[in-house]
């Protein structure tokens, strides 16, 4: 009985083995199919997350799956714009903004700034000064609005309203910030970094550089000033002395928070509901929910207004004490219901910056396939030792804008960029040059009344361009005293230029007409006003859709 025991006991401790050995071996990332070397050696070797699954939703964002709709007017033109004509666009998944960005969210980006860059700091006042909203977009003339002027983006009041006042520049550079926090978040918490860095200030005003993404990638030394070996985190190598970097393959940080594109925008409002049926584009649909009216039908909830939108002449918000839709300036987020896709506010509240630059016409005969209008292609500058330049107290860049606000465009701790060049253009078929923002619209080729072949007089080959917008200019003196110049021609035809950008979404202050997500409208992009927010989007990386390509049924 016993010698029976001790042979059943040898079985099953070999077929265990077995198990465990076969397992091993045909595990996912074990061993690569290319060469059959073994991945993810603990002593070296190709390390890969060959364990990782799909991307998950950052901060803030929701999924929007990818698809083809109709891109343009559904409804009569009644401003005779004719800058919306129906095109059908395909838009791959990406991720967006539940809600427009909140007071609360851009005070928590101004707190950043200050504690890391105090204004107190000559050489950082501009940094905190130039990322302020404009609060005096409230004043009118004939309006008595200094409540919100001196209370709108701090009072807790209007904590989660969303943030007026900010510009498309500055809108920008809240994206590019956010990528930041929130990966340097994620390296905190997979164990890259140490999670002191979250509560960093620099009280001394001497700052060496902050936590940039892309400095981490591809110069993971040079963060935070070169500090970064002293910020390591729980996750160690075998040798204690050597730090250890997440990579891309790591799977460990977001792709960048943006603007959403114009395309991405518009078919993020439509949504699903109404789009399709039985898989044809019907292009009927009039608002981001369901139906031709303003106001809902459902029982409980019957009559109540389904965005915030002006409702006529002196009615910014209807009579007191009846359901309209509960608001006459902005209103907090959520406070009305979201569409298919799960976002809120796609029509009314505040009309929304997108990234395209505007042009009366969508060039679908060019590009229908993630439509964008606004491409300038960068590189990262290297240096003469043939690593990043990343940029020092010393190469802060500003721009000081047309109206004479100064913006920083590139921080300590961030590389600096530039555009690309002949070297990566040459003989390429898919685009010639770094600057597309003219692409077959303004351009010798497409221009209409261009005098192209008239050599004798250089001066007047902008004589009949189709975009000959006023050209002003600012700049300043030794003392730091600004010039402004203000074009005085009496020929100039159009506002349209390349810092005109597209604005999608009607707003507190539109009649219902401009809730219709197909509507354009376009706007300085270093001017802000009362009735302008905008909401980050983020591209998906991988499959289209989450559930694996897997047909649903409702």
């Amino acid at each position: 009985m016993k010698m029976q025991s001790i042979k059943f006991f040898l079985l099953a401790l070999v077929v265990a083995s077995f198990a465990v050995s076969c397992k091993k071996s045909s595990s996912k990332g074990d061993v690569s199919r290319g060469t059959g070397w073994r991945i993810n050696d603990r002593d070296g070797g190709f390390q890969y997350n060959t364990s990782y699954t799909e991307q998950e939703a950052a901060p803030g964002l929701v999924f929007v799956e990818g698809g083809t709709f109709t891109m343009g007017k559904v409804q009569d033109d009644v401003m005779h714009d004719w800058n919306n004509s129906p095109n059908q666009q395909h838009v791959q998944s990406f991720y967006m903004d539940e809600t427009e960005v909140t007071n609360v969210m851009y005070l928590e980006y101004l707190d950043w700034i200050k504690r890391m860059f105090p204004p107190s700091n000559e050489n950082y006042k501009n940094i905190y000064i130039g990322a302020l909203p404009d609060t005096l977009v409230w004043r009118s003339p004939l309006g008595f609005n200094e409540n919100m002027t001196n209370n709108y983006l701090r009072h807790p009041s209007y904590a989660e309203y969303p943030v007026v006042g900010v510009n498309w520049i500055q809108a920008v550079e809240y994206a590019k910030w956010r990528t930041d926090r929130v990966n340097e978040a994620a390296l905190v918490n997979e164990g890259y970094i140490d999670e002191k860095v979250m509560y960093a200030s620099n009280e001394d005003g001497n700052n060496s550089g902050i936590f940039s993404t892309e400095t981490y990638l591809n110069n993971p030394s040079q963060t935070y000033g070169g500090a970064i070996d002293t910020l390591q985190g729980r996750k160690q190598s075998k040798n204690d002395s050597v730090p250890v970097f997440a990579k891309k393959e790591s799977g460990a940080l977001f792709p960048e928070y943006r603007l959403p594109t114009e395309a991405e925008w518009e078919y993020a409002a439509v949504a699903l509901n109404g789009l399709r049926e039985y898989n044809n584009i019907r292009g009927r649909k009039k608002y981001p929910w369901s139906g031709e009216y303003t106001r809902t039908g459902a029982k409980r909830t019957r009559g109540d207004q389904l965005a915030n939108f002006k409702q006529g002449k002196g009615d910014y918000g209807g009579i007191a004490g009846w359901s309209d839709d509960r608001a006459d300036i902005t209103n907090e987020v959520k406070s009305y219901p979201p569409n298919d896709f799960g976002l809120y506010d796609m029509a009314g509240n505040v009309a929304e910056w997108v990234a395209d630059i505007y042009r009366p016409i969508v060039d679908d005969e060019a590009n229908d396939f993630n439509y964008f209008r606004g491409n300038v292609y960068m590189k990262n500058q290297i240096g003469e030792d043939g690593k990043v330049v990343v940029t020092t107290d010393a190469d802060i860049q500003y721009d000081t804008l047309p109206q004479g606000q100064i913006i920083a465009r590139t921080l300590p701790g961030e590389i600096a960029k530039e555009e690309v060049g002949l070297e990566q253009t040459y003989l390429r078929t898919n685009y010639s040059k770094a600057d597309n923002r003219n692409y077959r619209d303004g351009d010798p080729q497409s221009t209409r009344f261009f005098d192209r072949f008239n050599e004798e007089d250089p001066s007047s080959q902008t004589a009949f361009e189709m975009y000959n917008s006023p050209k002003g200019t600012v700049t300043s003196d030794s003392l730091g005293e600004l010039n402004r110049q203000y074009d005085k021609s009496n020929s100039r035809t159009t506002l349209i230029d390349n810092q005109a950008r597209v604005y999608k979404g009607g707003s507190w202050k539109d009649r219902a007409y401009w809730l219709d997500p197909a509507q354009r409208r376009y706007y300085p992009e270093y001017m802000a006003t009362n009735y302008i927010g905008f909401r980050c989007a983020m591209s998906k990386v991988g499959a289209k859709s989450t559930n694996g390509g897997k047909k649903t049924r409702e």
